[in-house]
């Protein structure tokens, strides 16, 4: 399993919000490409980055500070936040980003994910964000009827390299993960779902493993954000048990 550390993206700086407020927002470096340098040098091997003002806007708005982390880093990185067209998900993927995350385009035409998975097999990832098991879009300001179950199934068999499963009630709130609910969707799926909201210790990290390995589906990995920057959570630690060697 992969330790994806999070940078988050908000008018230029790494942050983190609370249960996904824009307006609850708390900055953690000025300098996103010094944060990612600093994720590098740990050890940690992929980056998970999301443009939060482009996610609200449906465009692409941090774009400065995401090329700055791709000068800046050697890693991988994945990319999500206002992703909604063929020609950004090629812009992306043509400077370097190694996969591109579709969130609300996933719910509104997911007919667009899947030409996208077969065009760029390997490079695509659909983010799932719900709150109450049931999607949420827009920058997590509106709340669909969709379950996160249902919409993971229409992308079965498309090539969609992984799902990224965010508990919105979690994210950002120290609470723990919503195992529970992180492997239900995995359980229905035979794509690879990467864990996110919540991740405050290890404990919470040998929570999702122990259910990992009793799960029919795949756990990829875990995002963790603001538990790796108060110091919560050592990343080579939780890096070295992820991958079984701790």
């Amino acid at each position: 399993m992969i330790l994806f550390p999070a940078i988050d993206l908000k008018d230029g700086n790494c942050v983190r919000l609370y249960k996904g407020e824009m307006d609850q927002a708390t900055v953690f470096n000025d300098n996103p490409a010094d944060q990612a340098r600093k994720f590098q040098d740990a050890g940690c091997e992929w980056l998970h980055l999301v443009d939060l003002n482009g996610a609200f806007a449906g465009k692409p708005v941090n774009g400065e500070a995401v090329e700055a982390i791709l000068g800046a880093v050697d890693i991988p990185v994945q990319l999500g936040g206002g992703i909604r067209d063929m020609a950004t998900i090629q812009y992306w993927l043509d400077k370097g980003i190694r996969r591109v995350i579709l969130g609300t385009i996933a719910l509104r035409n997911p007919e667009l994910v899947i030409e996208a998975s077969r065009e760029f097999p390997g490079h695509v990832v659909v983010g799932i964000d719900a709150r109450g098991g049931h999607v949420a879009v827009e920058g997590w300001a509106e709340t669909s009827e969709m379950t996160a179950v249902d919409l993971g199934k229409k992308f079965e068999d498309a090539g969609v390299a992984a799902i990224v499963y965010t508990d919105i009630d979690r994210d950002g709130t120290m609470q723990g993960l919503n195992v529970e609910g992180t492997i239900a969707l995995c359980n229905a799926l035979t794509i690879p779902v990467i864990a996110s909201g919540g991740v405050a210790s290890m404990e919470d990290l040998r929570a999702l493993k122990n259910a990992a390995d009793r799960a029919t589906g795949t756990i990829e990995g875990a995002i963790s954000g603001r538990a790796l920057y108060d110091g919560r959570l050592d990343p080579v630690e939780a890096m070295a048990f992820l991958k079984g060697e701790a």
